[in-house]
């Protein structure tokens, strides 16, 4: 559960948990022994108000809590006074909460610089976002801005390429050059990128395959990153 997982995660500052009236069982128990342990701030209210703060009625559990991510910024202001090399992953379109989650997690466990989540068309930092990232999104660098076409503008006024990947006719992964300053694009679960980019990358895939899911193509990319800044 995204509320426990926050509790348990020392570097999340929780402003307050709202618990519907009548919830109960091992897990409320446990939040609200987390809870008071941390000196957090518990709030009963009705499922109905419980809902509408998470906007999500078939997996808030009945629990959700107010927490501020560290690493939550946004992306003209983030990108101000960073210079030298940069790897970020440019989400266009995702729709999916449990690819974005999987996302941020492979982009913090390769060591990349951040992940730029657009707010139009793609979900909020929110409860499946941060189970799917096994609670990782509650301190990732996520860096957010109005749309897919106003972060490509803000990046490439940093002197940021942007990279497309795609399923094919693109660089092989393996044999293109990374330029010192990136984005990589991933697009829509179904559509692809919408961007116009600088070049066109592909992940090399054995005869029968002809796609990998975006999450997939992610790690791939990002370990590959990884590899190549190990050296």
């Amino acid at each position: 559960m995204p509320v426990l997982e926050a509790l348990l995660d020392s570097q999340a500052v929780i402003g307050k948990v709202v618990l519907a009236r009548g919830a109960q069982g091992e897990v409320v128990e446990r939040i609200l022994s987390l809870a008071a342990g941390r000196a957090v701030q518990v709030e009963r209210a009705d499922a109905r108000r419980v809902t509408q703060i998470s906007r999500n009625g078939r997996h808030d559990q009945g629990v959700v809590a107010d927490v501020l991510s560290p690493g939550l910024a946004e992306l003209e202001e983030w990108l101000g006074g960073r210079r030298g090399r940069l790897s970020l992953l440019l989400l266009d379109g995702l729709t999916n909460p449990a690819n974005v989650g999987m996302i941020i997690r492979t982009a913090v466990g390769a060591g990349l610089d951040g992940v730029v989540l657009p707010r139009l068309g793609s979900p909020d930092v929110g409860p499946l976002v941060v189970k799917a990232s096994a609670g990782v999104a509650l301190r990732a660098p996520v860096l957010r801005c109005a749309t897919p076409a106003d972060a490509a503008t803000t990046l490439i006024a940093a002197g940021v390429t942007l990279i497309g990947l795609r399923a094919s006719d693109g660089a092989a992964l393996w044999d293109a050059e990374a330029p010192a300053r990136a984005a990589y694009v991933l697009g829509n679960e179904t559509t692809g990128v919408s961007l116009p980019v600088d070049a066109w990358w592909s992940i090399p895939l054995a005869p029968g395959a002809e796609s990998l899911n975006v999450a997939s193509a992610a790690a791939v990319l990002a370990f590959d990153l990884a590899r190549r800044a190990a050296r």
